[in-house]
């Protein structure tokens, strides 16, 4: 395993000294069992011995005898329990956490989808709470969980990941720590039964848990953690700026979308998984024209647009709404004035009459964007798919 720099916990407990919000400090790793949970208790003793006020707001040990040992000694605030069609469904308790007010909350898989009756639908969104609340939370997922990644981690594992985490989560937080472990390491682990068991072994072996999957992950993961650990540096010197040019620095990502009838969230991973790797900020522009009015625009393509700016927004995206007669006249006059200097637009897979348009509005872009890269990109996606409820 990777160790972490000896000053690590050091450096969180100081921060939380100087707080006068909620921060949040992430264990990320390239796939379960490489040690992030057991990274998160060796920290809460460590602060708890430090004097800090700890509680363990939900941890999974997954029956591991290592991880059981380790909340000897530690406040656990019990699971609430929730009756969903017959199921007794044990979930954290959100509200006996925030009763409690901790110093900090150590909490475990961040991805995962709360029971209906909950408070909200994913548990990230209760460490937001959390944050906003003024308590210090320390958690942990695996990268796949990330939005931005779910398409790439499908193509080359084949394994759809259904339970994601927004981008924005990762970027805002104060520390983010990479648990590694080499390839022969995690296979090690699996096959002696101490990520999973019995029959369960063999189907990861077969299937996520491949050498090559395995070694790509190992790759992402470092990457992600540099980009965040990037940013939040980037974000750190830009601290003394007035707000306007901390928020439209030069150089940055502008995606121009239009209203259609299909989902255009691989267009919007493009672009945050770009805007990631160039630490960029990145901003998303809908150019509204008079036949866009939200009493004339057909209602399909309305929820596909509604939907797909607050994914965007959820990715760390700047949301720009414009009202014009001529969107690429509009679109270029936003990047002009706001130092943009890279431009996305996708590919419209649609009714002829549509696709006439798009590849209207394509060719101005490329007469008039002669100062700016343009990056036309295909969505694939089938039209029709991923319709917002």
């Amino acid at each position: 395993m990777k160790e972490a720099p000896p000053n690590d916990q050091e450096d969180f407990f100081e921060l939380l000294q100087k707080a006068t919000r909620g921060r949040l400090k992430i264990y990320t790793g390239p796939v379960a069992g490489v040690g992030k949970t057991y990274r998160m208790l060796e920290e809460a003793h460590s602060l708890k011995s430090r004097g800090a006020d700890v509680v363990l707001g939900y941890i999974e040990t997954h029956g591991r005898k290592k991880l059981e040992d380790l909340l000897i000694g530690l406040e656990v605030i019990p699971r609430k329990q929730y009756i969903h069609r017959g199921v007794v469904l044990e979930e954290m308790d959100l509200e006996a956490i925030l009763k409690r007010n901790p110093q900090i909350a150590i909490v475990d898989e961040v991805a995962h989808t709360n029971a209906p009756l909950c408070r909200n639908s994913k548990r990230y969104q209760d460490i937001v709470d959390l944050i906003r609340a003024g308590i210090n939370v320390i958690c942990a997922f695996n990268i796949q969980h990330l939005e931005s990644l779910s398409d790439v981690i499908k193509k080359f594992t084949n394994v759809t990941i259904h339970e994601t985490i927004p981008d924005n989560f990762l970027k805002h937080a104060d520390q983010v720590i990479n648990v590694d472990l080499g390839v022969e390491d995690i296979l090690e682990r699996l096959q002696s039964g101490q990520i999973y068991s019995g029959e369960k072994v063999s189907v990861a072996l077969k299937n996520f848990f491949k050498e090559e999957n395995l070694s790509k992950l190992r790759e992402i993961a470092l990457r992600e953690v540099a980009e965040a650990i990037e940013h939040a540096s980037h974000l750190s010197l830009k601290k003394t700026e007035p707000l306007k040019a901390a928020l439209f620095a030069s150089n940055q990502i502008m995606v121009c979308i239009v209203p259609q009838k299909g989902s255009q969230r691989t267009l919007l991973k493009k672009a945050s998984r770009l805007a990631g790797r160039l630490n960029k900020e990145w901003f998303v522009v809908y150019a509204e024209t008079p036949q866009d009015r939200p009493e004339k625009i057909d209602l399909e393509k309305q929820r596909y647009l509604f939907s797909d700016m607050q994914f965007a927004k959820d990715l760390g995206a700047h949301i720009v709404h414009l009202k014009t007669e001529n969107p690429v006249k509009a679109w270029l006059d936003f990047a002009e004035k706001e130092g943009i200097s890279q431009i996305i637009i996708g590919r419209l897979e649609g009714s002829f009459w549509e696709k006439t348009l798009r590849t209207d509005i394509l060719y101005s872009l490329l007469r008039k964007s002669k100062n700016f890269d343009l990056y036309i990109t295909s969505s694939h996606r089938k039209v029709g798919e991923d319709l917002p409820s």
